[in-house]
């Protein structure tokens, strides 16, 4: 738990600095953090942040950043046989991408408890919310987070969380085929479409694999 929990720590950081350039109080900061707890989607919406927020391009922008979670939570909610129908629902209120790495690497392993998982996401869900408030009321020193390279952080987590993921040339061609429907949609259309595209080129390469495997068996 304590390399996720360095891990985020700069994250959190950065998002509270770039959320108080925009404008956002620390309160604020504070508040979407906690009820939000999304980081991706919290970045993209600091993007596009003006005032006043035009909270329709916010809320779409959000939303096409977490269809994800539609998959991810389809995912682990298998291997949550052990969940009471409560604790499944707060398991879901507390997903995010690096818990649901580690959660589906411990199901792999060992029986997923709601112990363990709780274990890992609320310590996850309060260093978030606590360095997103030292980040907006240190941003005035912190200045851009890109001169000190503290944004390469968000990225290099997920790097990180891939490589666990790694099964050989299978995970390779899925990879490929995820990032190259999401450059290309970036280069094409605006917004965060390209988000939504490298999920779906993901799926759909992992479903041509499968069945190509199926066939030659």
């Amino acid at each position: 738990m304590a390399p996720l929990i360095i891990a985020v720590m700069p994250i959190g950081l950065v998002f509270g600095a770039v959320a108080a350039s925009k404008g956002l109080s620390s309160l604020e900061v504070t508040l979407m953090s906690a009820l939000v707890f999304a980081g991706g989607s919290q970045f993209v919406a600091m993007d596009i942040w003006s005032h006043p927020a035009s909270w329709g391009a916010v809320g779409f922008s959000a939303l096409l950043v977490n269809i994800r979670h539609v998959l991810m939570s389809a995912s682990i909610g298998t291997k949550m046989p052990a969940f009471s129908g409560p604790a499944k629902y707060a398991a879901m209120l507390l997903l995010a991408d690096e818990i649901w790495a580690m959660a589906e690497t411990r199901a792999a392993q060992a029986r997923l408890s709601a112990a363990w998982y709780a274990g890992l996401a609320v310590p996850f869900y309060f260093v978030w919310v606590l360095t997103s408030l030292a980040g907006s009321v240190a941003g005035a020193f912190l200045g851009d987070p890109k001169a000190i390279g503290l944004d390469f952080a968000f990225p290099a987590v997920f790097v990180v969380l891939l490589m666990g993921f790694w099964k050989g040339r299978q995970t390779g061609a899925v990879l490929a085929a995820s990032a190259a429907a999401a450059v290309l949609t970036h280069q094409l259309l605006p917004g965060v479409w390209y988000i939504a595209a490298g999920a779906a080129a993901g799926v759909i390469a992992t479903l041509v694999i499968d069945q190509r495997r199926e066939a030659c068996a």
